[in-house]
Order: C-alpha cells, then structure tokens, then sequence
C-alpha cells in the first residue's frame, strides 16, 4: 500500500466522523452492552462504547463501513477509552488487550476489504488513544493542589498496554487524540517511541489537542503555540485539533496552527456546539461550507469530524476536499 506520506503531498486526507454519535442510534440496551461473556460482571457495562468491539462486533464493522463507504481515507478504532485507567471504571481492566485488539482487526478488515474494491484508494488505521480521564498536571482537589490523580509511570504503563494491543491488532497509524493535558499526550508519546523501539517497528503518529473554550487554551492551560512547541520533539505524521469547539471556532486556531508547524496539520471539529440535550443539531450541508473555509484557507492535510458528525458529513466534506490541494509543508 502506497505510505501515507506520499499521499499526502498531493491529496488531503479524509478521516472518519464520531463513533458514539453511530452507536447512539442502535439505542443498545444493558444487555446489549454485556452480551454472553459478560452476563455476569458486577458492574453495569451500558455506556462503555469501547465494550461494544467484543459484544457487538457486526455493529461496529457496519459503522466503520459507512464512514468508508462516505470517503473517509482514515478510520479511528473503537479504542477511545481502552486503557486501564479509563476500564477501571467499569472494573474491566483485565480485558484492556483484547479490547484494542479487538477493535483494530475490526476496522482493518473493513479498510482492507474496501481497498480491495478500489486499490487506487489507500484506506488507514488510526488507533485512537484517548485522554484517560485523568489529569497529571493538575489537582482534581481544590483544597490540594499539589495532589495528583495519575502519575506520569502510571500512564506510560497503561499505554503500553493499548498501544501495544493496537499494533498487534495491525493499526496504520497510531492517533493520540483529544489533548487536554499535554502532560499526558507526552506519557502517551514516551510510551509510543519505546515500544517503537524495542519492537523495531515504525509507524506514523498523528496528535490531535482540544481547545476548550473560548480562551484558545487547552486545558491545562496552553495556547496553540505552546501546544504546538512541547509535542514537537519527536516526528510526527500529523499535528492538530478534535472536539469541544464547531467548525466555525476552531478554524482560526488551525490557521494559527499551520503557520507555525513544520508537520501535516489535522482538524476533526465537532458538528457545531451542544443544544441543551447534548445533542448536535448542524446539518452535513451547513458542516461542509464551514469546511469548504479550511480547505479555501489551506490550513489542513487532514480533515474529518467529531462528536455529532455522521457518514453524511463525511460524504459531503470529502466531496469538497476534492476541489481543493493540500496546505503545503513550512
């Protein structure tokens, strides 16, 4: 298969939209979640999506179809939450391995089989390594700052764990997303170039922050060009923003973003901001002009979506990708 890199320089790539927006619509019951081999766990299991790779395998195949059957070049794993920290809240910890595992053959055998159908067409992995849902810069108690939740070993040995299942499970790419706390990004990047090393292995790695509100900061505090400067060290497929802000506020930090960095640039925004059920109301066609503002600003070599994005959006924004060349490298 052609390497990514090569594609890159004459093409921007299309990455697949939200996993959980796709899950939701299956309305997927308790039971659902458990299957046969967890009838018994002692902990409710509704809501670990990640779960879903093992229980429900055929309906995780199917999404990951759809989006590549809307154009997406790039699929994420079904491995947002499979660390250790972030099963432990489901007492599921053991299971971390066969999760990744799981999840990567599941989508490499729809990017393969939709590859064969058009070989002029490279499709890829991405394994999507999550946030955790701890953070090692700061203090989850206000009356003691000093106090951590996580230590840094605590998270290189827990993605370790995933990234190596990830890659046994045969990922293209391996895609730390969702950054809001760089000093966990710089865990999962430690734990990322060891493995590479002693498995003598090389394999692409994307990055992906979060702005979390209107301050252009991330959560613990950096700015796009913070960010940008303490993920640089190590070469990178790719450098950039997911999630928290719609399209419309996140393009001026990718723009900011793509004058300062000597690496692809990736942006996959959510489908506007939450209305007051948590639910995404902006439509494919409102999404895809928002795009169509990146693509025309040449701030992005990768683009897709995030929470509330559907096959539908991706279908629209990888048509207009199409009329529009790549942002070129600094």
């Amino acid at each position: 298969m052609q390497n990514i890199f090569e594609i890159l320089k004459n093409k921007i790539l299309v990455l697949d939209g939200a996993m959980g927006t796709m899950i939701q619509q299956y309305k997927f019951t308790e039971s659902d979640y458990r299957g046969m081999k967890f009838i018994d766990h002692p902990s409710n299991l509704k809501g670990n999506n990640d779960l879903l790779s093992i229980t429900q395998p055929d309906a995780i195949s199917a999404i990951h179809e759809k989006y590549l059957e809307a154009g997406a070049d790039i699929i994420e794993t079904n491995t947002f939450s499979s660390t250790s920290i972030g099963m432990a809240d489901y007492a599921m910890e053991s299971i971390v391995y066969d999760l990744n595992f799981e999840s990567a053959k599941i989508a490499k055998i729809a990017a393969k089989k939709f590859f064969k159908m058009d070989p002029n067409k490279p499709r890829f992995v991405a394994g999507s390594i999550g946030p955790t849902n701890r953070t090692a810069s700061m203090s989850p108690d206000v009356d003691d700052p000093g106090f951590r939740a996580v230590t840094f070993d605590d998270l290189v040995a827990s993605y370790s764990e995933q990234i190596n299942a990830l890659i046994d499970g045969g990922v293209d790419i391996l895609l730390v997303e969702t950054i809001f706390d760089t000093l966990n990004a710089k865990a999962a990047l430690y734990a990322i170039d060891l493995i590479l090393e002693k498995r003598k292995k090389n394999v692409p790695i994307m990055v992906s922050g979060t702005i979390t509100d209107a301050s252009g900061r991330t959560l613990s505090g950096q700015t796009v060009e913070a960010f940008t400067a303490s993920l640089s060290h190590i070469p990178l497929l790719s450098i950039g923003f997911n999630c928290a802000l719609g399209a419309d506020l996140l393009l001026p930090y990718m723009k900011r973003l793509s004058k300062i960095t000597e690496f692809h640039t990736s942006a996959h925004p959510n489908a506007g901001l939450p209305n007051a059920f948590g639910e995404y109301d902006q439509s494919p066609q409102e999404m895809r002009a928002l795009i169509k503002e990146y693509l025309e600003a040449q701030c992005v070599n990768i683009i897709g979506g995030c929470c509330g994005t559907t096959p539908e959006h991706i279908k629209l924004i990888a048509e207009e990708t199409k009329n529009f060349n790549p942002r070129k490298l600094n």
